[in-house]
């Protein structure tokens, strides 16, 4: 048989297979675009602005769909109420963690992020306990994020005004917050050993440094060598990047809008003055700057569709069957940005927080952190770092754009994972 005819037939058997199973699949799961063998729903997602594809297909399939990466079904939960009964209603069944290959590669599907099952479990525990043992949520925490902030303050001077690009430095004071937990120590901005780490980090290489050893020959056990080394570089990555990021975006927000960076120094300077630094009680003192702080969450959307979950079990959500291990995309744009929340939700206006009175205002739609079993670990200090870094700055520095406010561009790059702002640079100029 000619080796061409051999080649169309045993295509069409494959397109044929891809087309039963998938078709085969679908009885139970929620409605969606109709794949195409072999390579599903790619080419009907615009990998640019997938919130905006996801817009789209919830449009027309509801608020509860399929798509096809691949031949792999992926559930898509679109909406405030489909991610809330998800994650919070149903939060045990939906506290899988979904596949994501390039971490699965770097950590082996160890540490507290990526892992599964009995390992994530024990190691969110101990995670948990751990960060409280050192501090999380007291007052010492507070006290170590005033004096990083303070020494921000200090590294920022040395620019002299001059035009920099911030990424540096705002990475290095959220970086050296969890030194000084895990370490108990905090390191100059300059010394080659913190360097060295923030190096790492920013290639996503393993730390090779831990005060953990125990258990070494324990089969049984999730406490090894590796799965620690893991879960302290899921540490510094997540408590560094991810405030290091919103600083940096929020900072131009402020440049862009310099009437809002007006109210919040205004704010600041009758609150606090320029006697003491910024403390975590002021917060209550100040409506207006902590909604700013919060429409600057909710605005950049910094992780558009959360990290992938998946279902633990075959599960029953709405009228639909999950099948067990099939990956769910919580999509949190779709709840920071739901129009009725949030009115104008593309522009950015910190009245979003704010109620008629000018009383900071709650929204249950403020989900950055993810919610329910999975939600971010770092939050309570994320929110200390954010709060006392942006006030800390603006307290001291009067911030200059280079260019006009007119040419600052805000829009948001998508690098495969999150929202990052543009590169940009600004003046510090001191009050």
């Amino acid at each position: 048989m000619d080796t061409v005819v051999i080649l169309v037939l045993g295509l069409s058997c494959l397109l044929l297979f891809s087309l039963w199973r998938q078709s085969s699949g679908r009885g139970k799961l929620p409605p969606g675009p109709t794949p195409l063998p072999i390579i599903g729903n790619i080419l009907q997602i615009n990998i640019k602005d997938i919130s905006k594809s996801f817009n789209n297909f919830s449009k027309v399939y509801g608020p509860v769909f399929t798509l096809y990466f691949g031949m792999k079904p992926t559930v898509v939960l679109h909406g405030y109420k489909a991610v809330k009964e998800a994650l919070i209603d149903h939060g045990e069944e939906f506290s899988g963690r979904g596949s994501f290959p390039v971490a699965e590669r770097v950590n082996n599907g160890l540490g507290v992020i990526f892992s599964n099952g009995k390992s994530w479990k024990e190691m969110r525990r101990f995670s948990i306990m751990t960060l409280r043992n050192f501090g999380m949520g007291k007052r010492s925490i507070e006290d170590c994020v005033q004096e990083e902030a303070r020494c921000l303050v200090e590294e920022l001077r040395k620019t002299n005004g001059s035009p920099c690009d911030p990424t540096f430095i705002l990475g290095c004071a959220p970086c050296n917050v969890i030194c000084s937990i895990i370490f108990h120590k905090r390191f100059d901005y300059n010394d080659q050993n913190f360097l060295n780490l923030m190096e790492k980090l920013n290639e996503n290489f393993r730390l090779l440094s831990t005060p953990w050893i125990q258990e070494k020959h324990n089969g049984q056990s999730e406490f090894t060598m590796e799965s620690l080394l893991a879960t302290v570089t899921d540490t510094f990555a997540a408590g560094t990047e991810t405030t290091s990021t919103t600083l940096r975006y929020g900072l131009l927000l402020l440049l862009k809008r310099p009437h809002v960076t007006a109210k919040v120094q205004e704010e600041i300077s009758r609150v606090v003055g320029r006697d003491r630094s910024p403390c975590m009680q002021d917060r209550s003192h100040m409506p207006y700057t902590d909604a700013v702080v919060h429409e600057i969450q909710r605005y950049i959307d910094l992780i558009p569709m959360n990290l992938p979950h998946s279902v633990t079990c075959d599960t029953k959500f709405r009228n639909y069957v999950i099948p067990k291990g099939t990956t769910v995309v919580t999509s949190l744009s779709s709840v920071l940005h739901n129009d009725k929340e949030f009115p104008n939700p593309e522009e950015f206006d910190p009245g979003h927080f704010l109620d008629k009175s000018g009383n900071f205002k709650k929204s249950d739609y403020f989900l950055p952190f993810s919610a329910g079993k999975r939600m971010c670990a770092g939050e309570g200090l994320a929110r200390v770092e954010l709060f006392l870094f942006l006030t800390t700055i603006l307290q001291n520095f009067s911030l200059k754009p280079v260019i006009g406010t007119e040419n600052i561009d805000i829009t948001p790059i998508f690098n495969g994972f999150g929202h990052v702002p543009p590169l940009y640079q600004v003046r510090f100029i001191p009050v």
